[in-house]
C-alpha cells in the first residue's frame, strides 16, 4: 500500500496536502507556559529527558509576542514551500497549564492569523481541567484542532523512571474525555526509555494505536546535556538505539498501526550543540529514508499487521 508522497505509511505532510490541498507547515511558538511537574505541582524537576527549554529548543523567542514569533518563522518557511498555508504549534511546555482565560487570550492571538488552517497545542493529561476542555471544544469546532498529549509509554514503572508525574490511567481518562468532544488527539511515546525492552515499547504502540488516536509521534529517546537522563546515561545505566536497530524498531511499529492513523513523527529532532547521543540522530533524514527503505524491503506498509 502506497500513501501520498510515495510513502509505505501515513505521514502528517501527506495527510495535510490532501485535506487541505497544499502544503501545510507547523510554525512552532512559544507561549511561556510552565509545568506542574517543574513547579512542584506534581513534581519537580520535569521528566529526565527533557531540555531545560521544556522542549522548546526549536520553538520562537518566548519574550516576543505569539504574532511576532509566527511571522518571523513563517517567513522563513515561505521561502522554501512558496504557497504553504500555516499552522500554529504551541510547542514549548505545557500549552494548558495556565487559567482558561489566559488561554484564550494566547489562543485567540494565533487563531487571528490568516493564512492558517488550524492550531496544534502540546499538553500534558493532567492539564486540562472542565473548563479548558470546554474551549478545546469550542475551538475544534473552528478550525482543525489537534490536542497533543505527552504519554511516551503505558507503563507505569518505566513513568517513575522517567519522573513522568502522571499515570497511565490519567492519560486513558483525559483521552477519553477528548474523543467524547471530538477532539483531535495526538499521542507521543518514546522508543528506549530506560528499563524497557523490545516487548515494552511494541506493547506501547499496541495499547496505544487500538485507541484509535487521530495521532502518533514515535520518538526515539535524545540524551541531552544538563540532564537526570545525561547523568543516567553516562553511569552507564541504559544504552541508546544503534540506527539500524532504531528503523527495524519502527518498521515492526508501523506495521501494527492501522493505516487511518496519521505517523506525525517517526523520529525527533535534538538539538546539535547539547545532543550527546544518539548522534546519528542528527542526520534526520537518515532516518526516514532508513525506514522508507527498510519497509521496500519487506514489501511492507503501515498497518499490514493491524
Amino acid at each position: 500500500m502506497i500513501y501520498a508522497n510515495n510513502k509505505r505509511y501515513n505521514t502528517l505532510d501527506g495527510y495535510l496536502k490532501n485535506k487541505f490541498g497544499c502544503k501545510v507547515a507547523k510554525v512552532s511558538l512559544n507561549a511561556g507556559f510552565g509545568c506542574p511537574n517543574r513547579d512542584g505541582t506534581c513534581g519537580t524537576g520535569g521528566c529526565i529527558y527533557c531540555s531545560p527549554m521544556a522542549s522548546g529548543d526549536f520553538a520562537g523567542n518566548k519574550e516576543l509576542s505569539i504574532r511576532k514569533q509566527f511571522d518571523e518563522i513563517s517567513a522563513k518557511m515561505g521561502e522554501k514551500w512558496h504557497g504553504a498555508k500555516f499552522m500554529p504549534y504551541f510547542q514549548a511546555g505545557t500549552n494548558t497549564y495556565a487559567p482558561v482565560e489566559k488561554l484564550r487570550e494566547v489562543y485567540e492571538q494565533a487563531l487571528a492569523i490568516e493564512n492558517i488552517v488550524g492550531i496544534s497545542i502540546a499538553t500534558r493529561p493532567d492539564c486540562i481541567p472542565d473548563d479548558v476542555l470546554l474551549y478545546l471544544e469550542e475551538i475544534s469546532r473552528r478550525t482543525f484542532l489537534t490536542v497533543e498529549l505527552g504519554l511516551q509509554t503505558v507503563f507505569d514503572k518505566t513513568g517513575e523512571i522517567i519522573n513522568r508525574g502522571t499515570t497511565y490511567t490519567g492519560f486513558l481518562e483525559c483521552f477519553q474525555r477528548l474523543r467524547e468532544r471530538d477532539i483531535n488527539v495526538c499521542v507521543h511515546l518514546i522508543n528506549g526509555l530506560p528499563g524497557e525492552d523490545r516487548d515494552m515499547m511494541m506493547e506501547s504502540v499496541r495499547r496505544v494505536a487500538a485507541l484509535s488516536p487521530h495521532s502518533l509521534k514515535l520518538h526515539m529517546l535524545h540524551v541531552l546535556k544538563d540532564t537526570p537522563c545525561a547523568d543516567m546515561y553516562m553511569k552507564g545505566e541504559f544504552s541508546v538505539f544503534e540506527k539500524q536497530e532504531y528503523i527495524d524498531l519502527v518498521c515492526d511499529e508501523l506495521e501494527i498501526i492501522p493505516s487511518d492513523i496519521v505517523i506525525q513523527r517517526i523520529t525527533g529532532d535534538g538539538a546539535r550543540e547539547s545532543l550527546i547521543a544518539p548522534l546519528w540522530s542528527i542526520k534526520k533524514f537518515d532516518v526516514l529514508n532508513g525506514v522508507d527503505k527498510e519497509l521496500a524491503r519487506r514489501n511492507s506498509y503501515q498497518g499490514i499487521k493491524a
